[in-house]
């Protein structure tokens, strides 16, 4: 699949790859994949990023992804859910971090967790943002797989990196407005 990918896209898996080394991660999951793609100067994802504002909330789209994986990588809405059963996910959190140190929830160090020289995985929810980004190329009749296909894969999906894009505005319908000028319903 990856002979299909542009350039660009390349050079958001690879970069993916560098922010989960750099976070020590296990795995590279669709989160690395967003970070990723702010890295790029010159493609249509970074495009479509810029027109809806989102390189100035930089910081607060690592922000967000941060807290959930402080979280264990609970997007809100799982957060909340499990608050509505008597769950309070920020002081199971609290606790776990008082005994095993700040981070502890984050998966990144520990046994399976990231080691130098290892070569990361991608985790199932980064697999599926790349099938699906295939999936979109596909429905666009586009030869090749750019990373304005994986954005709107995350936009997509389920979960922290959908949850963050959402809470800036970046969704679905406006990336393909931005991209291809129509509100095209995911498929």
């Amino acid at each position: 699949m990856f002979e299909r990918f542009t350039k660009d896209a390349r050079s958001v898996v690879d970069g993916a790859v560098g922010h989960a080394e750099e976070s020590r991660a296990g795995q590279v999951r669709p989160e690395h994949l967003l970070l990723a793609l702010f890295d790029p100067a010159g493609g249509r994802a970074a495009f479509a990023l810029s027109a809806l504002g989102l390189p100035e909330r930089r910081e607060e789209v690592r922000w967000t992804l941060a807290e959930a994986r402080r979280r264990a990588g609970l997007t809100q809405v799982e957060a909340t859910a499990l608050a509505g059963l008597g769950i309070d996910v920020s002081e199971v959190v609290a606790r776990v971090e008082e005994v095993h140190g700040v981070g502890a929830m984050s998966g990144g160090r520990g046994a399976g967790g990231w080691r130098p020289g290892r070569r990361l995985s991608f985790s199932r929810g980064a697999k599926s943002v790349l099938e699906r980004s295939l999936r979109e190329a596909l429905a666009r009749h586009d030869r090749h797989i750019g990373d304005d296909h994986l954005l709107l894969a995350l936009t997509v999906l389920p979960g922290v990196a959908a949850e963050a894009l959402a809470e800036h505005g970046v969704t679905y319908e406006a990336v393909v407005r931005v991209l291809y000028g129509g509100g095209a319903k995911a498929g």
